[in-house]
Formats: structure tokens, sequence, C-alpha cells
């Protein structure tokens, strides 16, 4: 395919010995020039097929990198999936002498600043703390030549459409660029027309398109027994490695404290978690000492982890494309796996039907795993919060002053009060603060 000796036994070292379908299609278009529009199920390879051409042409440059600058820029909807981008373009580069930087939230901005010092040859960054760099004039997208923008519909979901404006406005004017997608709404596909000049449309899949690889079910259960379900699932030591996925924050939350509780190794994912902690779940999941992994749809497209046998909706998501994307994090690279859904007709029935319109199959209902009359009844709000008491925002309530009983108004304890006036009532008597005075008295 035209890519050099160096890259060429980087590829071998990674594994990879026969290109994906998106990328026999998108490296010799983008290694002659072109603008790409890319779009293909996750997992297919996009990573790679972006990055190599890039790659081979900063190495055939060689010219010394300026101070804040980046030559490429990829730009991720999300911490894990940018981290996950860097880690590949490292594997690709080995031994290419290409140097990465990481920009994104929950970090701190220190190291980043310092590491964009002598500037880079790849910048790989979620759009807002890339925003706020560029606008402190940190970092310098002027000599920047290569913008990819990976997962573009996610992007846009996440409302960073107008940061993505202002950075690709920022980059060199006569940039190549290339946009990746897994689904094409008509608002990405307006984005590209005015990032894109003559794109070549790449398409290996039809959009909504799930892996063969991977066995989806449906199960109906009443939402308030799915906790329960959920756990007793898990006893089968055939979901050796899972990804639960919940609808929100709190949801994920719940859901590992129940599962926390019944003895099972978890850790939760979500937008409230610092990265820090993000990252110490993800790494104990890669490594195995953590089995399941509670997440949003944060991770839906920031997870690839070898050997995921099985993806469980325990919500169905608001976006039914974002169905797509949870369950790819299993059956990946040709391997099989399994997809769960638990689902409460009840309250589901509209979300059920806008995923088998988007992935364009009837998807397979199933019994139970378990026996919904088995299960044992758990105590009210077992898996909740203490609840909160009156004061607002979980804050104990305010107890009364001294000498005043609560629950009574001033007047029935026999305080003297403001009246509306200020002139018929009598008032309280003036208390002066007590405040210390410093240096001379006027």
């Amino acid at each position: 395919m035209g890519l050099n000796a160096v890259l060429l036994k980087a590829v071998e070292a990674a594994g990879m010995d026969t290109p994906k379908p998106i990328q026999e299609q998108a490296i010799p278009a983008q290694l002659a020039g072109q603008d790409i529009l890319g779009i293909a199920q996750t997992g297919s390879g996009k990573t790679a097929a972006f990055s190599l051409p890039i790659l081979q042409k900063i190495i055939t440059i060689g010219d010394k990198r300026k101070g804040k600058t980046a030559r490429a820029l990829i730009l991720a909807p999300t911490r894990e999936l940018a981290v996950q981008i860097e880690e590949t373009i490292r594997k690709l580069s080995k031994g290419a002498h290409i140097s990465t930087a990481l920009v994104l939230g929950g970090v701190s901005r220190g190291a980043q600043i310092n590491k964009m010092q002598a500037g880079v040859d790849v910048l790989i960054a979620t759009p807002g703390r890339l925003t706020d760099l560029v606008r402190d004039n940190r970092i310098d997208l002027s000599e920047t030549r290569w913008l990819v923008l990976d997962e573009a519909d996610r992007m846009l979901d996440m409302g960073f459409i107008n940061d993505v404006k202002r950075i690709a406005k920022g980059t060199h004017r006569d940039r190549q660029t290339a946009l990746f997608s897994a689904t094409m709404p008509k608002e990405v596909a307006a984005l590209a027309a005015g990032l894109l000049r003559d794109p070549i449309r790449v398409e290996v899949a039809p959009q909504g398109t799930t892996a063969a690889e991977i066995k989806q079910v449906v199960h109906m259960i009443p939402t308030k027994q799915k906790k329960q379900v959920l756990s007793a699932m898990l006893k089968d030591e055939t979901l050796a490695s899972v990804i639960v996925f919940t609808r929100t924050k709190h949801g994920a939350d719940a859901v590992t404290r129940v599962l926390e509780k019944d003895g099972y190794d978890v850790a939760a994912i979500h937008g409230n978690k610092s990265q820090n902690a993000r990252q110490r779940a993800l790494n104990g999941f890669k490594d195995g000492s953590v089995r399941v992994l509670v997440a949003t749809d944060i991770a839906a497209r920031g997870i690839d982890v070898v050997g995921i046998s099985h993806v469980i909706n325990f919500d169905l998501p608001d976006e039914p494309e974002s169905y797509v994307h949870r369950i790819g994090r299993t059956g990946r690279n040709g391997a099989s796996g399994s997809a769960i859904t638990l689902y409460d007709p009840a309250e589901e029935s509209v979300k059920l039907k806008a995923v088998e319109r988007v992935t364009r199959m009837r998807l397979p209902m199933a019994d139970s795993p378990v026996d919904l009359s088995s299960l044992p009844a758990r105590a009210a709000n077992s898996d909740q919060r203490p609840p909160r008491r009156e004061g607002g925002s979980g804050a104990p309530a305010k107890k009364p002053h001294r000498g005043q009983s609560a629950g009574k108004p001033r007047e029935a304890r026999g305080e003297k009060v403001w009246s509306n006036d200020g002139s018929t009532a009598e008032k309280r008597p003036f208390r002066r603060n007590k405040r210390k005075s410093f240096g001379k008295a006027a």
C-alpha cells in the first residue's frame, strides 16, 4: 500500500497482516492527498485507516517541530477514545520517532501545557480542553496540516459542534481532513460539507450495521427487578468479562453498589468520575482484576479491550445509534461476543422500536435467564443512597435558634418582628455585629 519499512514493521508487530476493508479504501486515497468521508461500524479498524497515512507523511517531511504546534490533530468525543487512539498510534509508529500528546479534560492542564512547549507530531484531543488551551495561547494550530474528526456523530450529540468548527478554522488553510463516523445523520453530513474538500466517500457497512459475530438477545424484565436479575446472571462464570451499560450516571452508581454488595469485582465509569478514576477502572478491567465494568454511553465508543465476552444493556439508550456502539465493544476483530438487553416493555417499547429501525433487524426475544418469582425480596431502597433530609441538597435540616421552638411563627413565640411598613409593629432590637477592629479608629 506504499507504506515505508518502519511503519510496516510496527504494523506487523501489532499483529496486523491483512488490511481491513476501510483501510484498503481509505489509506491509498489519503496518501494521494484526498479528503476522506469514512463510514464504518465500530471496531472496523478506522484508527489505523486514518493514522497510517498521516504517520507516513510526517516521517517523509522530517522537519523540525515548532513550539506549541502540532503537525496533525485528531479530535475524539471522549477521553477514553482519545487515550485509545494515542495507544494505537504509539504502536503503529514504534521506531519512527513520532511524538504524541494527549489534551483532554479531567486532569491537570500543567502537564499538557509542558508537553506542548516543544511541539508534537500528533496531538490527540477532546474539543473542550483543546478549545481552552488554544484560547489561552498554549497551543497554536496554525501549523496543523492534517485534521481528523473521529466519531463525528458522537461529537455533535455531545454539543461540540461549535468547538469543532472553531478548531478547524484555526488550522492551516491547506490542511488535509478526514471525517470518520459510524453513522451519518444530516447534521454530520452538513459538518462534512463545510470541512471537507471534494472528499472520497468510503463506506464499508450500512449505517447501523452490527457485527455478525455478536449474538444478540432481549429479555423482558420489569425495571424494579433488573438489578436482581443482573446479579443472578453474573453467577454464570461464562460471563467472564462484562460491560454493563446504564442510561444515567446515577443508575451506574446504583448498579455498582448492588453488585459490590453481592460480592462481584466491579468498577464504574461515567462523567462524574475524575479522569484518573476512570483510567484506574479501565486498567482494572483490562488486566482482569475488574470483572464487571458499569458505564454510561461515555464508554460506548472509547473502550477497546481484548476478550470482552458480554455487553449487557441494563437500560436501552436514549439515542438508538448508541446501541450499535455499545454492543460493538464485544465481538471485535472477528471474535465472537454476546449482547444482552434487559427490557421493560412498560417503559422502553419506544426505545426498542427505535433501535430496531436503526439496526434494521428484529431483536430476538427470550424468557428471563432467571426465575423472577424465585428472586428474594430486596429491602426498599437497599441500593439507594440514604434519603435526603429536609434542608435541601442533602444537608441536615436547620436546628432552631437557642430558646426557640421549631415549627412556630415568631409572633406565637412572643418575639418582636418587623412590620411590613416598618411603623406599626414593635421592632426587634438592633444587634451590633461583633467585629474585630484593625488599625486606628477614624
